[in-house]
């Protein structure tokens, strides 16, 4: 059977104030009024105990209950109602007992029960006015017999007017007075150690982590700042030291309160103050550790999930791992597809072990920012979107020559939102995904590599000159011009009959898009070198009439100056 009685403190302990030595009681009085004066002013928070008190009968349903403190300890607690409150009831009995600690004549050994039906009381001898009563309520909210818990009482009531009457001794206050004024010295001693201690502790960093930081400062190219490093580890010894003479502080209150029953209760409440929230942090802690190594276990699945998926995507990008249907080059797309998808995964497995998860403010924060994120997101999720909708299009790769809209360029870098190009006047052009995908794309590259590219350019030539001999100067030309393919061959189309000239289409392949520039302008310079080599013209868009003599070059003209002769 368990029995409230003590607080967790030894007895120092009493007798009556009336049996007390004057002088010794003077002393113990003065050496008490020194110590209270030297120590922090301490609030004996009555309010925080009574619902720390109120917390723990509600475990066994009562709503109204106080403890009674006999001689700075609580020895048991009562319940109230709300005509009769708890606190009132627990002060009345409190008193009484007091006031019989204080009659020398009064023998504990004389306290008796009685039941009178529906309660019991204790008396304090065979006559006289009962201390108290213990209700029907009382045994329940102890979870015994009201029998048992009315003897117990009576002990516990004895056990508090001994304590009170052996702790008001002279030899036992002068003795405690002793212990309170050691007991300063040594906390003088102590924070005198732990302000040198951290005085060296600040010198050893000043000697050695400044040179590390100054090293560290110089290799980071002065991105990083040895004196905030320095700051701040300054700031963390300063708050640590607050901390460790806080702690030596309390330490000390809390035991040289102890020691004078008029303190003892004030000493029981500061340390609650403190008790109170870290035992219900080591409790929490201590409940958390399920989920703990729940969210532990996930973490290590999770983490070898992504490794593994990563090993395939490799394999498969380094092409030791094929898959039919299924291109190298979707391999690090795919990847962070399925890396995000993981993560997500397991992000909602983990949610409800989360601490805090399933409060309010936890859940309206997620909102908030759900809600942010759908807002400010649009134009970026649908680039993230595009930019994955043309890996699998397979629309392009690195190093193609492409033309988006009114733009040519090699493709350079292709990220989540947004495609690099270069033109081919060493310009950077910079397209968002969605732009592309919602757009027309020409690419240059992808069938080059494969059959072939075909450049191809238009020339008019009079109806005098017979159709046979432009073919062959234009295969000619076709021939002369370096970096088109033999095969497959060249070709030409008639495109037109027009009013002054027939238009002839001069189409060769090429394998490298990213050379059509200087393709192009080779392919140029030979049709007018053969053509001008056959006294052949190139008919201008329109005339009104032939010319007497036709438009040719000679070829004693072709390297007029400034142009030089190679030869």
């Amino acid at each position: 059977m368990t029995h409230k009685t003590t607080n967790g403190y030894s007895g120092r302990n009493s007798d009556s104030p009336s049996l007390a030595d004057p002088v010794a009681r003077r002393l113990g009085s003065f050496l008490l009024l020194v110590i209270t004066l030297m120590l922090p002013p301490v609030v004996c928070a009555q309010s925080q105990t009574e619902i720390k008190d109120a917390a723990a009968s509600a475990s066994f349903g009562v709503v109204d209950t106080a403890p009674v403190v006999v001689n700075g300890r609580m020895r048991f607690h009562v319940v109230g109602v709300s005509a009769y409150p708890a606190k009132r009831r627990a002060g009345e009995i409190g008193r009484r007992i007091e006031a019989l600690a204080q009659d020398p004549t009064f023998d504990p050994k004389t306290l008796r029960v009685e039941d009178a039906g529906a309660y019991h009381e204790i008396f304090p001898g065979e006559s006289g006015k009962a201390i108290f009563r213990i209700l029907e309520a009382d045994a329940k909210s102890e979870g015994i017999l009201r029998t048992v818990l009315a003897h117990t009482l009576r002990t516990s009531v004895a056990e508090s007017i001994n304590d009170y009457r052996r702790d008001r001794k002279p030899a036992v206050l002068t003795k405690n007075a002793l212990y309170a004024a050691g007991s300063t010295v040594v906390l003088i001693v102590l924070l005198y150690v732990v302000f040198w201690g951290f005085r060296r502790l600040d010198g050893f960093l000043q000697r050695r982590v400044k040179l590390r930081t100054q090293k560290l400062e110089t290799q980071s190219k002065r991105i990083f700042r040895g004196e905030q490093l320095l700051g701040l580890l300054h700031g963390a010894l300063r708050m640590l030291r607050a901390l460790v003479v806080l702690f030596l502080i309390y330490g000390f209150a809390n035991f040289a309160l102890s020691l004078f029953p008029q303190t003892r209760y004030a000493a029981h409440t500061m340390f609650a103050l403190v008790a109170a929230p870290l035992g219900g942090m080591v409790d929490a802690v201590i409940a958390f550790i399920p989920d703990l190594v729940f969210l532990v276990v996930l973490f290590l699945i999770t983490r070898y999930a992504l490794k593994l998926a990563r090993g395939v995507f490799t394999a498969i990008d380094n092409k030791r791992l094929q898959i039919k249907g299924f291109e190298a080059d979707w391999a690090w797309p795919t990847y962070r597809l399925v890396r995000v998808g993981i993560i997500i995964f397991a992000l909602v497995i983990a949610y409800p072990f989360i601490p805090g998860s399933e409060s309010a403010a936890f859940k309206g924060i997620s909102v908030l920012l759900g809600v942010l994120f759908s807002l400010g997101s649009t134009s970026v999720i649908s680039n993230v979107i595009a930019g994955y909708t043309m890996t699998y299009r397979r629309a392009f790769r690195i190093g193609d020559r492409v033309k988006i809209g009114d733009t040519v360029g090699d493709v350079k870098e292709m990220r989540v939102l947004v495609t690099h190009l270069k033109t081919p006047k060493n310009e950077e052009v910079v397209i968002p995904n969605s732009t592309i995908l919602n757009g027309e794309v020409t690419n240059y590259s992808t069938m080059a590599r494969d059959q072939g590219l075909i450049l191809h350019t238009i020339v008019g030539i009079g109806y005098d000159v017979p159709w046979r001999q432009v073919e062959a100067m234009l295969f000619l030309a076709a021939e002369r011009t370096e970096g088109f393919l033999k095969e497959p061959k060249p070709f030409i189309r008639h495109k037109s009959l027009g009013d002054y000239a027939v238009n002839y289409e001069l189409n060769a392949y090429c394998g490298d898009a990213s050379q059509m520039n200087e393709l192009y302008t080779d392919m140029h310079r030979n049709i007018q070198d053969v053509f001008n080599e056959n006294g052949v013209q190139i008919m201008s868009p329109a005339y009104k009439e032939d010319p007497a003599e036709p438009k040719i070059v000679p070829k004693e003209r072709w390297y007029t100056s400034p142009a030089t002769d190679p030869g």
